[in-house]
């Protein structure tokens, strides 16, 4: 029981940490990695999958974002968006294999507004995320860094 709802936990938080919601998963995920309850392979592919799935929200996100551009509630400006756009047309999809990093969360939104093929999205996306939690997973085994 402790390792489903810790899972579920985990994946929760993965998927609201990856939306524009400003929420850290890496906490939890080092927390649950370090009380030895649960496998890190397995830590690693369910706050992988959440933090993925919550990335394809942002993407869903930019894909309506358009049709609201002229309304003044809008939080960027006209030139702000075509901006972003210049920006991702210039580093094309590649730049969403840093989408775990700072920021990288409006990378997936704009992806979305480019209207990024879905499943190159969440291929790349996947790589970034499943690659950073390796990573945080090593380094708290202290195998690595």
């Amino acid at each position: 029981m402790v390792v489903a709802s810790s899972l579920a936990g985990l994946f929760a938080v993965a998927f609201v940490a990856a939306t524009i919601v400003p929420l850290q998963s890496e906490i939890l995920f080092v927390a649950l990695q370090l009380a030895g309850k649960v496998e890190p392979w397995l830590l690693v592919l369910v706050a992988s999958i959440g933090n993925t799935a919550g990335s394809v929200v942002n993407y869903a996100l930019g894909r309506g974002i358009t049709r609201f551009e002229q309304k003044k509630w809008f939080p960027a400006t006209p030139a702000q968006m075509a901006k972003a756009e210049t920006w991702f047309a210039r580093w094309g999809v590649w730049v969403l294999l840093v989408s775990w990093a700072p920021g990288g969360d409006v990378a997936t939104v704009v992806a979305g507004g480019m209207r990024t093929n879905l499943a190159l999205f969440v291929l790349l996306v996947g790589i970034a995320k499943t690659s950073r939690y390796v990573g945080l997973a090593l380094i708290t085994a202290g195998i690595w860094g």
